[in-house]
């Protein structure tokens, strides 16, 4: 009994020399009995070959149970100290795994490509450069309807294509639906004025609207859904103080959408000083601008 406790003590404290005595009295032993299968045979048959795989494989499995119990402490200590230094890594880098992953949802998804307009939350813009951790877009001024580069350029992580929905607005960046509206301080009839000013609107578009047409059937088709055409349209409504709202909207190209509608704002303010209030325009001479008293009488 002493010196089982003696043997059981020394090979507890010196484990390596237990794991190479185990490894080694199992190698003889596998080595012994694949030489009883074979025997004196010069050609193994296929039985024989099975048992010598069962053997080769019991006898692995055997070593790894034998190995993981000697060193079961260790493997233990180990472990947690993998697991703990796996979950800061994962916590430390959780956004640019985030990046990546977004990355590649970008990728799978085709929701942009380089020179694309895009808009992802408050940020529109043009895509100029992408990669696995941010994408840069020059930003353009779309929620004030300029259309017009700001000079700003933005970057953001790809970790946001999970958070925040991304619109595609790159038919925008030729012809847009252009919406603005003319208040008037007001409570007559407008409606007779809608085909006066629809005309005028036809107009201004005349130059470029069989292209908006085709571009606008385009667009149906590349999106599968009926769009509003490119034909001019005008809503009237009231707000809460009763004011007369014009709704317009316009389908042109990016870069005139000002220009039209300040033509058409002029146009909308004209024929209401002309057919509601019964008033010419003025027009002002260059540097004859109209008394303060004078222009305290003028309604338009």
């Amino acid at each position: 009994m002493d010196i089982l406790n003696f043997v059981t003590s020394f090979f507890n404290a010196h484990r390596l020399l237990l794991t190479i005595s185990v490894i080694s009295i199992f190698f003889v032993i596998e080595k012994i009995i694949i030489k009883f299968i074979i025997g004196n045979s010069n050609f193994l048959s296929e039985a024989q070959r099975k048992w010598i795989s069962r053997t080769k494989n019991g006898f692995f499995s055997l070593i790894i149970i034998l190995l993981f119990i000697i060193w079961r402490a260790e493997i233990n200590e180990f472990a947690l100290s993998l697991t703990a230094i796996a979950f800061a890594l994962v916590v430390a880098s959780k956004e640019i795994i985030l990046c990546f992953t977004g990355s590649i949802q970008r990728a799978s998804s085709q929701s942009f490509e380089i020179g694309q307009w895009i808009e992802i939350g408050p940020i529109c813009g043009e895509v100029i450069e992408h990669n696995l951790i941010a994408t840069k877009i020059q930003e353009i001024d779309l929620h004030h309807s300029t259309y017009n580069y700001t000079g700003k350029t933005v970057t953001f992580p790809n970790s946001l294509f999970f958070t925040t929905p991304v619109k595609n607005l790159n038919f925008m960046k030729r012809y847009v639906y252009h919406e603005f509206k003319v208040i008037l301080k007001d409570t007559n009839n407008l409606f007779p004025l809608i085909s006066c000013l629809l005309g005028r609107i036809n107009e201004h578009c005349e130059d470029f609207y069989e292209i908006a047409k085709r571009y606008n059937q385009i667009i149906e088709r590349h999106a599968g859904v009926n769009l509003p055409g490119a034909d001019p349209q005008i809503l009237i409504s009231t707000s809460e103080l009763g004011d007369s709202i014009v709704h317009v909207r316009i389908f042109c190209p990016t870069d005139r959408a000002i220009e039209l509608e300040q033509l058409i704002r002029e146009d909308c303010i004209s024929l209401y000083c002309e057919y509601i209030l019964k008033k010419k325009p003025i027009a002002l001479i260059e540097n004859d601008l109209p008394l303060e008293v004078e222009s305290k009488m003028l309604h338009c």
